[in-house]
């Protein structure tokens, strides 16, 4: 059964996710979206089956269609540009997608608990913050760990056409919330060797 909100706290509604899938992986040196994780045959299938049971509608940004798991092609958002910038995957999100807010995170962070999402969308719903996002104790963002309104979309294409490409530029110039959590660990990003065994040990003693 899918976790929702009761409509009567005015929370999860109209409302989709989507895993970036489309980064270089340099430092890990192969593509870390198509890992095994957990008992899933690559981390994006692991953040996928996990997503849905939270949301009704879960959808995968990437650049070329990688994944053998993904039956359901039209979940599948190809920006189609050989530029590597998540300011680049939104507009083609907000282009896509016709909700309003939409829930975004990378496919290396495979570790954020269910409560933290849920706590991002109850802030994002009850104010009229563009942007909610995930801090850890450690004072680290995690810029790509949130909810983004569709209120933003002219403000990505204005940057895109600028040349500018960084998440936190958009953040910053945009009525945003910070979110602090506990539990450090759960915002693990999956850059390298070191990083995915450290996460697949989580993830086993869990």
């Amino acid at each position: 059964m899918k976790v929702r909100y009761s409509m009567e706290n005015n929370n999860l509604k109209n409302i989709s996710a989507v895993i970036l899938s489309g980064g270089k992986s340099s430092r890990m040196g192969e593509d870390k979206s198509l890992l095994k994780f957990s008992s899933d045959n690559s981390m994006c299938e692991y953040q996928y089956k996990k997503l849905l049971k939270i949301f009704d509608k879960v959808y995968i940004s990437s650049k070329i269609d990688k994944f053998d798991f993904l039956d359901e092609k039209d979940k599948l958002i190809l920006d189609g540009t050989n530029i590597f910038s998540p300011m680049v995957a939104l507009e083609s999100i907000f282009e896509r997608i016709e909700e309003e807010k939409i829930f975004i995170i990378t496919v290396d962070m495979p570790l954020i608990s269910v409560e933290v999402i849920n706590r991002l969308i109850e802030v994002s719903q009850k104010n009229n913050y563009e942007i909610v996002i995930a801090k850890d104790n450690q004072g680290n963002r995690h810029s790509l760990c949130g909810v983004f309104d569709r209120s933003i979309l002219s403000k990505i294409k204005k940057y895109l056409n600028s040349d500018i490409h960084k998440i936190n530029y958009l953040i910053n110039n945009c009525n945003y919330k910070e979110l602090i959590f506990d539990n450090y660990n759960q915002f693990i990003n999956i850059n390298t060797k070191e990083q995915y065994t450290q996460a697949q040990k989580i993830i086993k003693n869990s």
